[in-house]
């Protein structure tokens, strides 16, 4: 039957859920709630048996929680007392937006007619960004600088939006948006440069960057400023490639090229190919020769593949062949 979305009430670890009634082949999903760094659902399913499930909601931001709960069935005796019927402990577990990465699975007779789901959680961890090991989002260092993380990030959010004591101004070739010397030098190795020399860009307190669109441009501060949504991001990623390769900002070039990996096909493989040659892109590169050569694409693309080498660095040219020819090698041709 079609799922219900079922109100729970929360304090800071702890969560319960009524279930009224529950028929067979029926469910019921959870508001969403927050817990830590996340919203969560918990799902209530009664088919061979009653499945308990709970699972976080999809987050770009925020690294999958590892958690620490007790869940319980709470029904209410023949007192009129809530008395816990079932529980289990899980320790540790990973936990993703897949509703399938926990799931609890018990007998009917354990919830018959009202009852109350129950989540207590104990501890949530995520891999630290320093050594790779979890740590808890609750306690220690790890915690504190997480907080002061968020709050930076959203200091320099407004800082960019409000334009709160700007000092520079970018031009792009639509437009212009205030900026901070500070943080773009902090960012980028060229624009420190720039504003630490005697240039035309600290007289003038003014960058130029015409081959950029002012949204493109706002897109690549967005970055620099740290609150760039992933939306924008796709939107924009061609032109924040170029303008990464350009001013040397490496965590942005990286997160361009694997994007760019990530949906090559046809339409875009052999502009994907030169922007890997233009801007140094090595595995943006290796997949689309892959996708040309080993997988005989190329074949398909005949006509478009001929004007392509018309048109680019020759050096190009001799690399294209130098793979085909290694290719040909490897399987005896």
């Amino acid at each position: 039957m079609a799922d219900c979305i079922s109100k729970v009430e929360t304090t800071t670890r702890l969560v319960q859920l009524r279930v009224d009634s529950l028929g067979t082949g029926c469910y019921r999903r959870s508001d969403p709630f927050k817990i830590g760094l996340w919203n969560w659902h918990i799902l209530i399913e009664k088919k061979a048996s009653l499945i308990v499930r709970l699972y976080p909601e999809h987050c770009r931001k925020e690294p999958s929680p590892i958690a620490t709960f007790t869940v319980r069935i709470l029904v209410r005796g023949s007192d009129g007392q809530r008395v816990e019927s079932k529980g289990l402990i899980v320790s540790d577990k990973l936990l993703r937006s897949s509703s399938d990465d926990f799931m609890w699975p018990l007998e009917y007779s354990v919830a018959y007619g009202r009852f109350l789901v129950e989540i207590e959680f104990h501890d949530l961890k995520v891999a630290s960004s320093h050594s790779g090991d979890p740590h808890s989002i609750w306690t220690g260092e790890e915690y504190l600088q997480s907080r002061a993380e968020v709050g930076i990030a959203r200091c320099l959010s407004r800082m960019l939006e409000e334009g709160l004591h700007t000092d520079v101004t970018i031009c792009s070739a639509t437009g212009c948006v205030g900026a901070h010397r500070a943080i773009l030098a902090a960012r980028s190795p060229v624009f420190d440069s720039m504003f630490s020399h005697n240039l035309m860009e600290k007289q003038s307190a003014t960058v130029r960057i015409n081959d950029m669109c002012l949204e493109s441009c706002r897109a690549l501060l967005s970055f620099l400023y740290g609150n760039l949504k992933y939306p924008d991001f796709r939107k924009h990623r061609v032109a924040l490639v170029r303008a990464a390769h350009k001013y040397d900002i490496v965590d942005l070039k990286e997160a361009c090229e694997s994007s760019l990996v990530d949906d090559i096909d046809g339409s875009n493989v052999l502009v994907r190919l030169h922007d890997a040659w233009l801007y140094q892109l090595k595995d943006l590169k290796r997949e689309c020769l892959r996708y040309l050569l080993e997988f005989g694409k190329v074949h398909d693309l005949r006509n478009e593949f001929d004007a392509f080498l018309q048109d680019v660095d020759k050096d190009l040219v001799v690399e294209l062949v130098q793979e085909q020819i290694k290719l040909l090698k490897i399987h005896g041709l």
